[in-house]
């Protein structure tokens, strides 16, 4: 267990006395997604030292985390982050894998090009013709993948694009991390042309590029993305599947909740498409929503990167970290044959179900199994965001978080 987060000299010491048998995974940031990535992982005894901005997030206490530490924050230090990573990559004594968890350690891992660390996805290219928006919808153009009308306010007046979409319309980052640092939220919802120019007086400031979106009418309960691994051979061998975000908090926008693995062969043929096209290799997670009005899928984003329900695919039987893993290190990896999963956050479950009015999804086996920790010990079925018996640290630092003052900077 990591008893400790500590400083980055701190960190560099303890790394200082270890002895790794085979490159350690180094996960940031360090909290939901980082503990999901970190459990995956330590499943098949692959040591993780979780590095991130500060020691709040839930992974660091995890059992699957054997050090933790601070590293500067690459949006405010670039080059303090690469100092101290390679400071963190000389204690150890051996080369690094890394898992950035959130779109700015992806940049930073994958443009300042770290020496000693390993990169299983794509290089600065391949993720910005996948992360910048501009460019994924002009392949979705390209390959007749449908997307939500959308029009560049760097080429369209904001009146221009507002009198073609209508109101309510929805604002967009081409690269969402920037915007979310300069206004608190990566998509504003705004209701007339007085607020339209102020989003805009806001991302000119800020020198963000945005887009004007159409309000898609989705249908709650019917969103699907695609959690694949592609390796650098390309799509042909890539690991998928399909996860449908049965619940989420708030119903309408908010974070998955309860997402279970479905079979959406046209979401993962196009998915696929836009990966190759685009050159992108690793892990990452293609979203769609249903709009109900086109009576079709429609892609929103590709995150080149885990992502909160990274356990549900590793249930299924495709340890997506694992794989990527395996890719750069030599190790022997093979998934499972695919099987039914669903992922719960048990919090924000319940927070839905006291809050939303819905009736209740989950079985009450699946309860039991919850309540005597069962659910652990079963191959495929239900597995959880947090909460795990086998290992409480985390569940009991998400209880003290609740009940205190610590608010982690990103709940991702």
């Amino acid at each position: 267990m990591a008893t400790e987060f500590h400083s980055t000299d701190g960190l560099v010491s303890a790394l200082a006395g270890a002895s790794f048998d085979r490159p350690p995974a180094v996960v940031s940031n360090a909290h939901y997604t980082g503990l999901g990535v970190a459990r995956a992982l330590a499943a098949h005894d692959v040591p993780v030292i979780a590095l991130d901005r500060n020691g709040d997030g839930l992974a660091p206490s995890s059992d699957a985390v054997e050090f933790a530490g601070r590293i500067a924050y690459p949006l405010e230090d670039p080059d303090g982050f690469r100092a101290d990573l390679e400071a963190v990559v000389e204690a150890a004594g051996t080369e690094v894998v890394a898992f950035p968890c959130m779109d700015e350690w992806v940049h930073a891992y994958a443009g300042s090009a770290p020496d000693g660390v390993r990169r299983p996805f794509s290089g600065p290219e391949g993720i910005a013709r996948v992360l910048d928006k501009e460019s994924l919808y002009a392949t979705c153009e390209e390959l007749g993948v449908p997307y939500p009308e959308t029009y560049r306010l760097s080429e369209v007046e904001p009146t221009e694009a507002a009198d073609r979409l209508g109101f309510p319309l929805v604002i967009k980052p081409a690269r969402k991390r920037e915007f979310e640092e300069a206004v608190g939220t990566n998509v504003i919802e705004v209701e007339d042309d007085e607020e339209l120019a102020a989003v805009v007086a806001t991302a000119e400031a800020a020198d963000v590029r945005i887009m004007a979106q159409r309000r898609v009418d989705v249908v709650g309960g019917r969103d699907c993305s695609l959690a694949s691994y592609v390796p650098p051979s390309g799509v042909e061998d890539a690991l998928a599947v399909v996860g449908n975000a049965r619940v989420r908090n708030p119903l309408s926008f908010g974070t998955s909740c309860l997402v279970e693995r479905t079979e959406r062969p046209t979401i993962e043929r196009r998915a696929l498409a836009v990966l190759a096209e685009s050159g992108y290799h690793g892990i990452s997670e293609a979203e769609f929503v249903y709009d109900a009005d086109r009576e079709e899928y429609l892609l929103l984003d590709v995150n080149t990167r885990p992502w909160k329900w990274i356990s549900m695919p590793v249930a299924a039987g495709v340890n997506l970290p694992m794989a990527a893993y395996a890719s750069v290190t030599g190790a022997s990896y093979e998934p499972d044959p695919l099987r039914e999963a669903r992922w719960l956050s048990v919090r924000d479950y319940l927070d839905v179900l006291a809050t939303e009015g819905i009736g209740d999804l989950l079985t009450p086996a699946e309860w039991r199994s919850l309540a005597d920790g069962s659910f652990e010990r079963e191959a495929g079925g239900l597995t959880t965001a947090v909460y795990r018996p086998s290992d409480p640290a985390p569940t009991a630092d998400l209880i003290a978080a609740e009940f205190g003052d610590v608010e982690y900077y990103c709940a991702c």
